[in-house]
């Protein structure tokens, strides 16, 4: 008589998993996956042939590894260390090695951070924003129009930074366009309190496209911000010799060939370790807010206005803090923005930007804090690596006139319509059907909203009713 393997893939999975959930077994195994992924990356070379294929496969893992580390069974002071020793010595070691990688994590950290403020208004409060990038903008442009050289009202006032001052002013202009972008959002909520569902996305949008359109035509009567030529020359924190002495340091003690001039790379570490803290910042405000009592009510607010109301929730009041928390949020984010990238045009704050934030919360899940950054690092890879380096890689081959084995086919003959960089929004569009179709509550589910798309539909057990009387025969007798 046949009998079942015990030994079937299943099983053998299954035995891995409950193996991997005993911290003692998923520490070493963290610690094995995190020496493989950092060694990798080190050990990619720029002139192979196959480097951009290898790159695409690699980063995302080591990029992934602080989700990794999160989703494992291990106690939380070794988690921090963990994600420490990942974002504060290795991914700079890694940066230092190539700073295009530096560039990525910094983008991750930028839309991670917009997201986590979108997802204060439409995640936990409930209120569709489609025109959030515009307190982006207003973040942006409070730094820029104080340190660009474009001949704005400001810079003929003699109002500017000097370039020596603005490593301190940097820091008090994050505060800044906290306040200017939180004002700015409670601008918003005024007009919009009683509206809800599309009428609310519908002001919301037209607001974020107002604020751009007054960023192009700010530069008459008055030059403000300087129209649709933009801002250039935003002033930058100026890096310390002895940083840069620093970084080439660490470079010539564990052999790392630095590509370039050291001063642009050490200003690239200085602003991804801004962007790690104002992130860091980002999600501990995040967390606390929804486990308090303002995220309840926003929750309240989310699930029943009517309900919330007669509960005793103020409404005006919580749905003018959302707009405001998230508001805030993005204009921290954009004066690192304007600061690192030097110029600020009114084409970077577009209404598909907004949309390309909103889809990083739902595919990451809406309400969710550790979902929304999975959704910002998924999207984020997905716009600026993994597409861009499959049509790198093609063009490689196609240089060496590449033959495909066994199809004998040109790699020179694929055209060049199909490259995989011409169709991002086309695989961006179908990313999001198939989240729809198949993780509608996203990649890592806000644990409520989680239980209602993916409870059980049936009505509970109810004890079975005799649908005729008990028979009563001698009951008399």
């Amino acid at each position: 008589m046949a009998t079942e393997n015990p030994t079937s893939s299943a099983t053998i999975a299954g035995t891995l998993g409950n193996w991997l959930k005993r911290p003692a077994v998923a520490l070493p195994a963290l610690i094995v996956y995190l020496i493989l992924v950092f060694s990798a990356l080190l050990s990619l070379d720029r002139a192979d042939l196959w480097f951009s294929l290898q790159s695409t496969l690699i980063f995302p893992l080591f990029v992934l590894s602080p989700m990794v580390i999160l989703a494992s069974p291990l106690t939380n002071l070794v988690k921090i260390g963990l994600i420490g020793i990942v974002m504060l010595i290795a991914m700079p070691m890694v940066g230092i090695s190539d700073s295009s990688y530096l560039e990525l994590v910094i983008q991750i950290c930028i839309f991670a951070g917009l997201a986590l403020g979108l997802n204060i208004v439409v995640g936990f409060a409930g209120l569709l924003d489609l025109g959030y990038i515009a307190f982006f903008a207003v973040g942006s442009y409070v730094w820029a129009i104080f340190t660009s050289s474009a001949p704005t009202i400001f810079n003929e006032l003699g109002w500017l930074i000097a370039p020596e001052n603005q490593a301190i002013w940097f820091v008090v202009f994050i505060f800044i366009g906290v306040l200017a972008a939180g004002l700015v959002g409670i601008i918003l909520g005024l007009p919009v309190l009683r509206l809800r569902g599309d009428y609310l996305a519908i002001v919301t949008l037209g607001f974020g496209e107002a604020i751009r359109i007054l960023a192009r035509n700010g530069d008459s009567p008055i030059n403000f911000t300087n129209g649709s030529q933009g801002l250039l020359d935003v002033g930058r924190p100026v890096v310390p010799q002895g940083a840069v002495d620093l970084v080439g340091g660490i470079a010539n003690t564990f052999n790392i060939q630095v590509a370039g001039n050291l001063q642009p790379l050490t200003q690239q570490i200085l602003f991804y370790f801004i962007a790690i803290a104002m992130l860091g910042v980002i999600l501990l405000t995040a967390t606390r807010l929804q486990n308090s009592v303002i995220g309840r009510a926003w929750t309240a607010i989310r699930e029943d206005e009517v309900a919330a109301i007669a509960m005793g929730v103020p409404l005006v009041r919580m749905k003018l803090m959302a707009f405001a928390m998230g508001a805030s949020f993005a204009g921290a984010i954009g004066v690192l923005y304007g600061a690192k990238q030097t110029f600020v045009s009114p084409e970077s704050f577009t209404l598909l930007n907004s949309i390309s934030i909103l889809a990083m919360v739902i595919v990451g899940g809406l309400g969710s804090v550790q979902g929304v950054v999975l959704g910002a690092i998924v999207v984020t890879l997905l716009q600026l690596q993994v597409l861009k380096n499959l049509s790198l890689q093609l063009n490689a081959l196609r240089n060496i006139d590449f033959i495909v084995p066994l199809v004998n086919y040109h790699i020179r003959d694929w055209p060049t319509q199909l490259e995989p960089a011409k169709y991002e929004r086309f695989v961006f569009g179908l990313l999001l059907i198939i989240m729809m179709l198949f993780r509608p509550a996203g990649l890592l589910p806000e644990a409520r909203r989680r239980m209602e798309l993916e409870g059980d539909d049936k009505p509970p057990d109810v004890p079975e009713v005799p649908t005729s009387r008990p028979s009563t025969a001698g009951a008399g007798d």
